[in-house]
C-alpha cells in the first residue's frame, strides 16, 4: 500500500524541497522514510542503509544547491531516498528490476549522481578530484562525500584523506558512523569510532572553556583556545583527522535535523579547506523490523511492510555459498591448518558458517581486499592453508597483491571466488566477468570452475590437497542445479576434464555452470540430426590438452562456453589448439563468452540469454558455424579427424 505523503508529493526535484520552510523538513523525512520502505517492500534490495540516512539526505539536498553542488554517496546502498528526492520517485518501484533503476548511484541515470558507486571507499578520492577540478576552473560549488564507517576500513579512504589534507581544497567529508557495515564491524577503526560518541562530555567541557576564555586577557585566550582544540581531539577523536589536515566537526546526531542543518550551513559557507563531519546514525532507523534485525535489513527480498516478513523463494537446491561453507567445515575438521579469510562478506561467501564452527580460524578483515590477500600470503608462508573467500568483482581490488605477493612467490593461497559470472539485480558493478582472464594470465595460478554444487564439493577438497601454488575456484551466485550431494569431497586430478555425453560432429566444451545449458543444447542439436559431445573442462588452467586434442581430432565443430569475458577460457583453448597445430586442418572453433560490454541488471537467465550463453545461444552458434538453417536436409555429414587429418 502506498503511504500518504502530502509534502513529498510536492517534491519532484531538490529545488522543490528547498522551497519548503525548514519547519516542514521533519515531516518530509518521515514521509520519505515511509516511501522508501514501501518501495523496497515491492522490489527488494538494500533497505537498512537508506533508512539510516533519511534525515541526512533531506538535510543535504536542503542545504546544498544540487546538482551544481556535488553529493557523492559511497557504495550507493544508501541512495534510495536520494533517488526519490531527485526526480526518480515515479520509477522507484522499478529498483533493480529489468529495465528499471539501478540499485546504486549511476551517472547515466541522473545528473544528481555525479559519480557511480557500488564498490566501497571511492567517494573521498572522487570528491577530491571534483574539488580540484572546481578549483582549477575557478568554480565555487561545494563537493560533499558521504562515507560509512564500514567503508573507512579500506586503505583507499585514508590515501584520499591524506591527499586531501595536503592539497587544502575545500572538500566536505561526512563520516556516517552507524557502527554497522554489512557484517558486524571489525578492526580497530570501528571500535574507535564507537568510542567517539562522547559528545555530551565534550560539549560541556568546550562550552565551559569558551565561557571562561572570554573573560581572560588575549594571551590567555589564545592558550585556552589551543587547549580547547586539544580537548576536542582528545574527547572526540578528531585528532586523527586533523593530523591528516581536516577540520573535524562532531559527533552529531544524524537523525536530528536541528543539529544537522546549522552545521551543514556553517560548513557550506566556510572558506576553510577540507572538513570532516562525524554524523552518528542508526542503520534501519525508523522501521522496527529493520532495527530488530541483526543485519538491520541490509539486503532484503520483497517483504510485508506491517510485519517485516520477507518473501522467501522456494529453494530447490542449496545455494553455492552454503555448499562452499559446509564443504570447508568438513575439510577443516580433518585438517587444522585450514583457515578462512573474508573481506566484510562472511554471510555472502558462506564463511559465517565456518566462523561458527571455527571462530579462531576465521578472519574478517573488513573492506580491505588488498590486506586480505597479503594476509593470506603471510599465513601460507608459515604452512597454513588459507582460503581467501572474496567475490570475483571485489578481488579486482587486490589484484596487485595477487600478482606480486601470491603468484610471484608461488604461495598456496586458495581463492574462493563467489558471484562468478552474471549476478542479476546487482548488475554490472557486481558481475564476476573478468576473473578467468585476469587470473589466467598469471604464472603458477591454477583455476577451476564448478559446473554444479556437487562439483563444488570436490573442488574444495581439491584446493585443500593442492599445495603446489595458488589456486582459484569460481562459482556463481544463487542455487545449485539439484544434483545429488557427495558425503565427502574427493580431490580431482589437476588439469583433467570429463566427458558427459558422447557425440560425433559437434563438441561443446563448457567451463562452469553453463554445463546444464550445454547439455540442453546437445539435446536440441540431436533433434536436428546433429550428434554432439558435451565435455566439462573443470579447469581453465591448466587445460586438459589430451581432452582438447581428442575433441579437435574427432569433431568438425568445437564450441567453448564460459561465464566470463573475452581473454579467458576460450582464448586459452584457441592458443593451445594453435600451439598443437590443431587449427590447420579445417576445425571450426567458436568461443562463446560474455559480450564486450557491461550488461545492465536483469534476471540472470535473461542476462545469459542476451549474452547468447543459454541453450538457444549455443545451438544458434553451432548452426551459424555450419552455415545452415535448422533443417535436416541441409545438415552436413559427420566428419572424423585423426592425427589432424580428415578421414
Amino acid at each position: 500500500m502506498t503511504p500518504n505523503t502530502p509534502l513529498l508529493d510536492r517534491i519532484k526535484i531538490p529545488r522543490d524541497l528547498r522551497a519548503l520552510p525548514e519547519a516542514d523538513l521533519r515531516q518530509v523525512a518521515d514521509e520519505l522514510r515511509a516511501e522508501t520502505i514501501s518501495a523496497v517492500s515491492v522490489t527488494g534490495g538494500h533497505l537498512g542503509a537508506g533508512l539510516g540516512v533519511v534525515e541526512l539526505t533531506v538535510a543535504l539536498h536542503y542545504v546544498f544547491d544540487t546538482p551544481g553542488d556535488r553529493i557523492i554517496w559511497d557504495v550507493g546502498h544508501q541512495a534510495y531516498p536520494h533517488k526519490i528526492l531527485t526526480g526518480r520517485r515515479d520509477r522507484i518501484r522499478t529498483l533493480r528490476q529489468p529495465g528499471g533503476l539501478s540499485g546504486f548511484t549511476k551517472r547515466a541515470e541522473s545528473e544528481y549522481d555525479p559519480f557511480g558507486a557500488a564498490h566501497s571507499s571511492t567517494s573521498i578520492s572522487a570528491g577530491l578530484g571534483m574539488a580540484v577540478a572546481r578549483d582549477l576552473s575557478g568554480g565555487t560549488n561545494s563537493v560533499v562525500a558521504v562515507i560509512g564507517d564500514g567503508s573507512m576500513s579500506a586503505g583507499m579512504a585514508y590515501e584520499a584523506l591524506n591527499n586531501a589534507g595536503a592539497l587544502h581544497s575545500r572538500l566536505i567529508v561526512i563520516l556516517n558512523d552507524n557502527d554497522m557495515s554489512i557484517a558486524p564491524p571489525v578492526g580497530g577503526m570501528s571500535a574507535y569510532l564507537a568510542r567517539l560518541v562522547s559528545g555530551g562530555t565534550y560539549r560541556s567541557l568546550r562550552d565551559f572553556g569558551k565561557q571562561l576564555a572570554q573573560h581572560l586577557p588575549r594571551f590567555f585566550y589564545e592558550k585556552a583556545k589551543r587547549t580547547e582544540e586539544y580537548a576536542r581531539g582528545f574527547f572526540t577523536g578528531g585528532t586523527l583527522f586533523e593530523e591528516l589536515g581536516f577540520y573535524y566537526v562532531g559527533p552529531i546526531d544524524g537523525h536530528n535535523l536541528e543539529h544537522l542543518l546549522p552545521v551543514l550551513k556553517n560548513v557550506r559557507d566556510s572558506e576553510a579547506g577540507p572538513v570532516l563531519i562525524h554524523v552518528v546514525t542508526k542503520k534501519g532507523h525508523g522501521y522496527a523490523p529493520a532495527e530488530a534485525s541483526a543485519d538491520k535489513y541490509h539486503g532484503v527480498n520483497k517483504f510485508d511492510v506491517i510485519t517485516g516478513t520477507q518473501v522467501k523463494a522456494k529453494a530447490n537446491a542449496p545455494a553455492y555459498q552454503r555448499v562452499f561453507g559446509e564443504s570447508l567445515i568438513k575439510e577443516a575438521k580433518k585438517d587444522d591448518k585450514i583457515v578462512a579469510i573474508t573481506a566484510a562478506m562472511p554471510s555472502g561467501t558462506g564463511l559465517d558458517l565456518f566462523g561458527q564452527a571455527f571462530p579462531k580460524r576465521t578472519f574478517d578483515v573488513g573492506i580491505a581486499e588488498q590486506h586480505a590477500v597479503t594476509f593470506a600470503a603471510g599465513l601460507a608462508t608459515e604452512g597454513y592453508k588459507p582460503f581467501c573467500a572474496i567475490y570475483s568483482t571485489f578481488l579486482q581490488r587486490g589484484y596487485d597483491q595477487v600478482v606480486h605477493d601470491v603468484a610471484l612467490q608461488n604461495l598456496p593461497v586458495r581463492f574462493a571466488l563467489d558471484r562468478a559470472g552474471l549476478v542479476g539485480a546487482d548488475g554490472p558493478t557486481h558481475a564476476g566477468s573478468f576473473d578467468i582472464a585476469y587470473l589466467g594470465c598469471l604464472p603458477n595460478m591454477m583455476i577451476m570452475a564448478a559446473a554444479d554444487e556437487s562439483e563444488l564439493v570436490h573442488m574444495v577438497a581439491t584446493q585443500v590437497a593442492y599445495n603446489e601454488g595458488p589456486s582459484a575456484l569460481r562459482y556463481p551466485r544463487g542455487e545449485g542445479v539439484g544434483m545429488d550431494m557427495p558425503a565427502v569431497g574427493v580431490p580431482l586430478e589437476i588439469g583433467k576434464g570429463r566427458v558427459l555425453r558422447e557425440g560425433k560432429q559437434v563438441a561443446i566444451l563448457s567451463l562452469g555452470t553453463r554445463l546444464a545449458e550445454s547439455l540442453k543444447a546437445a539435446e536440441t542439436l540431436a533433434s536436428h540430426g546433429l550428434s554432439a559431445t558435451v565435455a566439462d573442462a573443470r579447469f581453465a588452467k591448466p587445460l586438459d590438452r589430451d581432452l582438447l586434442r581428442k575433441l579437435a581430432e574427432t569433431h568438425e565443430v568445437l564450441i567453448t562456453v564460459e561465464e566470463g569475458s573475452i581473454g579467458g577460457f576460450g582464448s586459452y583453448v584457441l592458443h593451445a589448439l594453435s600451439e598443437d597445430g590443431l587449427l590447420d586442418h579445417g576445425l571450426k572453433v567458436r568461443s562463446l563468452v560474455l559480450p564486450d560490454t557491461y550488461i545492465d541488471h536483469d534476471k540472470p537467465e535473461t542476462m545469459y540469454a542476451t549474452a547468447g550463453l543459454d541453450a538457444k545461444g549455443i545451438v544458434d552458434a553451432v548452426m551459424k558455424v555450419l552455415g545452415i538453417a535448422q533443417a535436416k536436409e541441409t545438415l552436413p555429414k559427420p566428419v572424423k579427424r585423426s592425427g589432424g587429418k580428415t578421414v
